[in-house]
């Protein structure tokens, strides 16, 4: 445990940061999750739809600082390449 005063306040920022950001990553995986269990069920509207609101959110992410934005960029190529393949096969 941190003795000095401004360690202390730091030690929280992190913590709420931490459960912040934690979150931001748990909503990511389930809308990519959902957006790819939609393309695998065929419903190509569903799966654009729910697509472009994971890349919103993917998006938003970088703003918060949640993610890098190349991090960022290839996780929307390889959601929209994975949506791509999945409705044509």
């Amino acid at each position: 445990m941190a003795n000095i005063k401004s360690q202390m306040k730091r030690n929280r920022q992190n913590e709420v940061r931490h459960f912040r950001n934690k979150g931001l990553r748990s909503e990511l995986k389930t809308r990519v999750k959902n957006t790819l269990e939609a393309a695998e069920a065929g419903e190509a509207e569903k799966a654009e739809e729910l697509s472009r609101l994971a890349q919103r959110r993917i998006d938003m992410a970088v703003t918060k600082g949640v993610l890098h934005k190349n991090t960022a960029a290839r996780r929307k190529a390889k959601l929209v390449r994975d949506v791509r393949q999945l409705l044509s096969s």
